[in-house]
């Protein structure tokens, strides 16, 4: 696969990770992906399909698989995005001498990502929200709450409950659901403005 103009000058702005970036492109590249820019990142796609996508953090640089969780992880180098991320899976990078040591595990993990990919794997469905009380109750008591909540999409929903559970204390629990009402009836997710 060809580099893509847009990945260049993207590497060319970056004022962090370039040389990782640059030692990572020829082995994605390599395995048959298609690089382009999407959400303002290098991606990398087979068959239309993203496979993996490059973002740049301030201690290292992450090369994340959409559906890492699905991967078996023989290497042990894949780690979560955060503690509520549910399929994608990371690999670290700080060097390019670290991509050039795991060149061959890169390779196989791209090549089984695009395996599952062609076979169709998704990631099975979250179980059942569990609501964080403060949020419950206040859906309990409010009907016209609770059908736009009911309204918003799984992501959203999961959003609202994961900010507001977060809070050590009920009254800031309570005073977080209280001040998501007006964008839940509106049927907004937090950071839709």
């Amino acid at each position: 696969m060809r580099a893509s103009p847009a990945v260049d000058e993207y590497v060319q702005r970056s004022q962090q990770w370039p040389e990782v970036i640059d030692a990572l492109r020829p082995i994605l590249r390599g395995c048959g992906l298609a690089e382009d820019i999407k959400w303002r990142k290098p991606c990398y796609s087979h068959d239309g399909k993203n496979i993996v996508i490059v973002q740049e953090m301030k201690p290292f640089l992450a090369m994340m698989f959409f559906k890492g969780a699905l991967l078996d992880d023989r290497d042990g180098v894949l780690e979560a995005q955060g503690p509520n991320s549910r399929s994608a899976m990371r690999m670290c990078f700080t060097t390019p001498a670290d991509v050039r040591r795991l060149r061959k595990t890169i390779t196989s993990y791209v090549e089984a990502a695009i395996a599952l990919e062609d076979a169709g794997a998704t990631v099975p469905p979250p179980g059942a929200l569990e609501l964080v009380d403060e949020l419950r109750a206040r859906l309990d008591e409010d009907p016209g709450l609770a059908a736009a909540f009911a309204g918003l999409t799984p992501g959203r929903q999961r959003e609202y409950n994961l900010h507001i559970s977060s809070a050590k204390q009920s009254a800031t629990r309570t005073s977080r659901v209280e001040k998501c009402v007006p964008t839940i009836l509106a049927g907004k997710g937090m950071r839709d403005r």
